[in-house]
This record gives structure tokens, C-alpha cells and sequence, in this order.
């Protein structure tokens, strides 16, 4: 990949201009159902190509390089990408749709998508005016040296301590470390913010956009969990880093609409953790039809005619396909809530991030429980290693220690008995 190279003017903001940089969001109105139809059935077909590895990517640990080029040949990197910048035009709901078909085969994939699209998404959550924001998104869409379009990943992590971004001349040279940043090993864009130091920028939080094969930037590879081991999440280094004022995205000015960014991560979660389950449950069915005779107390020829079977299922099926409901119908709410752009109020914020939050929680202790208790239906040889069954439960045990959903809990019930909102964070 070449440097990135983006025309546009200046990045100072003045009050007047912050006042008027969220004007317009460049999306609007709900998918029709014949865009999700179509970006299903492409996503559907991505996944099927993906699935026969899944299990191979899960045992190597190796970072999906492969299987990335596979996303970015389809034309979904370009999904969510505005139709005047050359992109498919597509909403928000469609996008998660194509994450949840994505994950159900593979979370870690789903997952690198789903950030994907957030981080590309930064563009307009701190970009300034509208050309200046399409000059981005053209320049993600004609790509570099290889086919799709850029694929975006980040390093914000907040537990990781802050980066230090130092005027130097005309741009700033970047120090640091961040860990978890899942995706970036295998990304064409790596997204990062810091307090400015002198400068254009001093004292003001940038948020940035930097080609990963720049000079100084380092993929540790240090990831090594029992799940998600394929989402290439490893720490990534930042050594005398140069940043031109041409890879300043924006500024983040604490502004109602740039925050929405984070109730988007944490509904990607809750749809990842739905597929996940759903993904369990599908290998669980194929596992069950297969089995031979049945348990000697049953009275039944099959497993798969087993009464205890077909409670189990029903109970699994019915309380995913509940999460699912509560999922699409905010996937939905997601696209009507970012099209008001800078009208975003900060009530309007805190009421999506607690719908989403009530979603995590429901999600989360599904997905966990589904993915444990579909061994119950599939019996001990389905822990064999060659199976994989297991990579279900390990993903989403793995990803959903992200933030506490204990504390998702608190912030519904508090705000349920008094209206009392968690304060903006990168969590919530």
C-alpha cells in the first residue's frame, strides 16, 4: 500500500465551524429490502466461502491475510461508503446484517469487518465539512495497490496508556503504544488519536489516519487468547511516527454526534455475539441429524427424535431468535439515529446507548449459554478437536470480557429507576 493521499484544507476549527461541521450525515432513511436482500445474499456467499478455514484459522492463530482479501474482493469494505464517493450507498442495518453473516462462520472475521466499518465510519464522525469528507472516502474506495477499497482498523484503546503526538515542523511525530487493536496486522488503515502538542493543533484531541506499512509503526503479534485468535488483535507499536496534517481525519470536540461512534461498537457486539450463537446452533444441528442410535433410557430410535432434544433446541432457537428481533430492530434504529447528524442531541445519544446496552446484556448471556449448552445436544464426541464446536463458546467468552456486562446492567437499571446516564466514554 502507497501513502495515503487526501486533499482537503486545513483541519483548525473555529467555534463558528464546529457549530456547523456536523451539518449533514451522509446517511439517510432505512434500507429497502431489496438492499438487504442483495447485500445478504453477497454476504452470505463471502461466508460460505470462508467457513471450510474457519476452523484452520482458529487453531493457527495466524493473522487471516487470506481471508481479509476475500472481504475486501466482495465489495463489502465499500458497503456503508456514500454513492457519490464512489461506494455502495448502503445503511447501517445492511452493514451489521453482513457482519452477523460474516461472524456466524467466523466471529474473528466478523469482528475485523464490523471495526471496519466504525473506523472507516470516523471519517464522518470527526471529519469536517461534507467535501472534505468525501475526499476520504474516495480515496478508501480507489484503494492502494490492492483490490476493494482500504480496510480500516484502530488502536484507541483507553486502557492502554495515552499516545504522545509532538509538533514537529509542519505535521507531529507520534509515540506510543496501544494494545488490542484488532484488525490493524491486517489493515490498510490504522486509525489513532492523542492530545496535540504545539502546533496547528495544540491541546485539542486529533484523531488521525495512518497507512499501516508506514516507517515506525510495528505489529507486535503478541495475541494469544483461547478465542477470537484469528482477529489479528495484538498490540501495535508507534515509534517517531510521522503525522502529516494531511492524515488528520479531525478533531474530536466532544460533540453529541461524534460519540455516537460508541453505542455503534457496542450494538456491533451485541450482533456479533447473537451470530455467534447462531453459528453454534447451526454446527449443533448438523451434529445432532448425524448421530447414530440414541440414549438407552429414551424410548426413541435417534437422538435427533429425542423429546429432551427437541426442548433443548427450542429453548436455545427461541431466546436467540428473541436477541435477534431486539438486534434488528436497533440496527434499524442506528440508521435513523446517525441521519441527524449534527442535530444529534446528547438525549438523543444517551437513549440509543441504553437500547444498545439492554441489547449487550440480553446478548451476551445468551450467546454464553448457547454456546456451552449445545454439547448437551451434540454429546461428547463433539469435542473433539476436529469439530471445533468449542471455537463458539471460546469467541464469545473471550470477547465478551471487552467491558463488564455487569455494569451494562447497572447502567439500564439506574436509568430505568431515576434517568441517571452513564457518563461518554469509549464504553459506553
Amino acid at each position: 500500500m502507497t501513502d495515503i493521499a487526501v486533499e482537503h484544507d486545513s483541519v483548525t476549527t473555529s467555534a463558528t465551524d464546529t457549530d456547523a461541521r456536523w451539518e449533514r450525515s451522509p446517511w439517510s432513511g432505512v434500507a429497502s429490502p431489496e438492499e438487504l436482500n442483495h447485500w445478504s445474499a453477497v454476504a452470505d456467499g463471502v461466508a460460505s466461502d470462508l467457513a471450510d478455514g474457519a476452523r484452520e484459522r482458529d487453531r493457527s492463530g495466524a493473522l487471516p491475510r487470506e481471508a481479509v482479501e476475500v472481504l475486501k474482493t466482495s465489495g463489502l469494505v465499500d458497503l456503508i461508503v456514500p454513492a457519490e464517493a464512489g461506494g455502495a450507498g448502503a445503511h447501517w442495518e445492511t452493514a451489521f446484517r453482513a457482519v452477523r453473516a460474516i461472524a456466524r462462520v467466523d466471529a474473528s472475521l466478523g469482528q475485523i469487518l464490523g471495526y471496519h466499518y466504525l473506523n472507516q465510519a470516523c471519517i464522518t464522525f470527526y471529519g469536517g465539512d461534507r467535501e472534505r469528507q468525501l475526499d476520504w472516502y474516495r480515496a478508501s474506495v480507489r484503494g492502494g495497490a490492492t483490490p476493494g477499497g482500504w480496510l480500516w482498523s484502530d488502536s484507541f484503546n483507553p486502557v492502554s496508556p495515552d499516545l504522545s503526538l509532538v509538533a514537529d515542523g509542519d505535521g507531529y511525530v507520534l509515540n506510543g503504544l496501544k494494545r488490542f487493536a484488532t484488525g490493524a496486522a491486517v489493515a490498510d488503515v490504522v486509525i489513532a488519536g492523542a492530545v496535540a502538542e504545539g502546533g496547528e493543533l495544540d491541546g485539542q484531541l486529533a484523531v488521525f489516519a495512518l497507512p499501516t506499512n508506514r516507517d515506525g509503526i510495528r505489529f507486535l503479534d503478541d495475541w494469544d487468547n483461547i478465542g477470537y485468535r484469528a482477529s489479528a488483535s495484538g498490540s501495535v507499536r508507534y515509534t517517531d511516527v510521522r503525522v502529516e496534517t494531511s492524515d488528520v481525519i479531525g478533531v474530536d470536540a466532544g460533540e453529541p454526534f461524534s460519540s455516537v461512534v460508541t453505542p455503534g461498537v457496542q450494538l456491533l457486539f451485541g450482533n456479533i455475539y447473537l451470530a455467534v450463537a447462531e453459528g453454534a446452533l447451526a454446527q449443533a444441528k448438523e451434529l445432532t441429524l448425524a448421530r447414530p442410535n440414541s440414549w438407552f433410557l429414551s424410548g426413541v430410535d435417534t437422538y435427533a427424535d429425542d423429546p429432551i432434544t427437541h426442548r433443548t433446541f427450542g429453548e436455545l432457537v427461541s431466546r436467540a431468535a428473541a436477541v435477534r428481533a431486539l438486534a434488528d430492530a436497533l440496527n434499524r434504529r442506528f440508521d435513523e439515529a446517525i441521519a441527524l447528524g449534527g442535530a444529534t442531541t446528547a438525549e438523543d445519544r444517551a437513549e440509543l446507548e441504553v437500547a444498545v446496552a439492554q441489547l449487550k446484556v440480553v446478548a451476551t448471556e445468551m450467546s454464553l449459554d448457547v454456546t456451552s449448552r449445545v454439547f448437551d445436544l451434540t454429546g461428547a464426541s463433539s469435542t473433539k478437536t476436529s469439530i471445533g464446536l468449542d471455537r463458539f463458546w471460546r469467541d464469545v467468552r473471550t470477547h465478551s470480557l471487552h467491558d463488564p456486562v455487569e455494569y451494562k446492567k447497572i447502567e439500564v437499571g439506574a436509568n430505568y429507576l431515576t434517568g441517571a446516564v452513564q457518563p461518554v466514554s469509549l464504553y459506553t
